[in-house]
Parts: structure tokens; C-alpha cells; sequence
């Protein structure tokens, strides 16, 4: 199991660095030493290798969602993403890039990414009804949306992003508050 762990860390770099269809396997591997024939022999096929980096993500991510700052549900969401960005290459969201590249071609990826945006986005409400008093999932797409789109743009205007984001979505919350018939 520790070189399983150990090909997975390494190929989440790998993909993190360089995206996931335009590297060699050769490279994947490269962090972890492991052969080609041990990524077979734990994983079935390199597809099936993606797929356990997405859901190695998933977990650690959604790990750190756990945390909650009671005052302020919604903000801390960008605060974990700053607190993430600091252990990862800031190239915007892994799973809507193994979106991009595999959704053609691989559904059982897919179904992974889009099972993770599906929590992430239930994740979004459940702290907005906390921060509310009330469930709006008008209210939980927008800051989706500011999320994502602090997150794709990282890379280019670093934290900054996050900062705006999380700004941009404590004046939609506060508006809603005062504007609640």
C-alpha cells in the first residue's frame, strides 16, 4: 500500500504541474521510482492512476473543509484555498482540467470530477444557510462562481484572487441579509 500512496503523491504533482494527458508515464513516475509495470499491476491502467489522484484530492481537500469558522462559514472557504495553494502549484481547479481533457473520452473520470464539484457545491450551500439562516441556492451559485474564478486565476494574480473573492462574496451575503423580505 506505501508504494501506492507513493505513485499517487507523485503523479498528483506530476499532473499539477503539467496537466494530465500531455506527460509521459515515464514523467508520472518519476516522483515515485515505481515502474510501469507496478502503476499496472495497482492501478489497471494510467486512466485508473487519474482517477485515484482525483479521488486522493478529493479527500484531502474536502478534509480541510472540515474546518469552520463559525463567524464567517462562506470566507473561510477561501481561506482553506489560500491555506491549499500554499502545499500546490496555483494553476487553477485539477479537477476541471481532467475535466477539460478527459470528458471526450473518459467517462468514469468525469464522473469523478463531477462528483467532487457536486460535494463541493453542497458544501457551498451548507455553509451559506449557516451564514444566512436560510438555504439560497441562487446565492450559493454566485459564490461558486466566485470561487471558481478566484481559483482559475491563481496563477495569474496569486492570492490577490482569493482575496477578491472572498470580498466580492461578503457583499452578496451581507446585500442578501438586508435585502431578506
Amino acid at each position: 500500500m506505501e508504494k501506492q500512496q507513493e505513485i499517487i503523491e507523485g503523479a498528483e504533482r506530476a499532473f499539477e504541474a503539467e496537466g494530465f494527458r500531455g506527460i509521459g508515464v515515464d514523467k508520472i513516475l518519476a516522483h515515485s521510482g515505481a515502474s510501469t509495470r507496478t502503476l499496472y499491476k495497482h492501478f489497471g491502467s494510467r486512466d485508473g492512476l487519474v482517477i485515484e489522484v482525483l479521488k486522493h484530492r478529493h479527500l484531502a481537500f474536502m478534509e480541510l473543509l472540515r474546518e469552520a469558522d463559525p463567524s464567517d462559514p462562506v470566507g473561510q472557504l477561501f481561506e482553506i484555498q489560500r491555506r491549499w495553494t500554499d502545499g500546490h502549484i496555483n494553476s487553477g481547479c485539477m479537477f476541471l482540467r481532467a475535466r477539460g481533457e478527459y470528458a471526450a473520452i473518459s467517462a468514469e473520470i468525469t464522473a469523478v470530477v463531477d462528483d467532487h464539484k457536486r460535494q463541493f457545491g453542497t458544501e457551498i450551500g451548507r455553509r451559506l444557510e449557516i451564514a444566512l439562516g436560510f438555504p439560497d441556492a441562487d446565492l450559493a451559485m454566485q459564490i461558486w462562481l466566485l470561487f471558481e474564478g478566484a481559483t482559475a486565476l491563481l496563477g495569474l494574480r496569486g492570492t490577490l484572487a482569493l482575496d477578491t473573492g472572498k470580498e466580492a462574496a461578503a457583499l452578496l451575503i451581507r446585500a442578501r441579509r438586508e435585502y431578506t423580505p
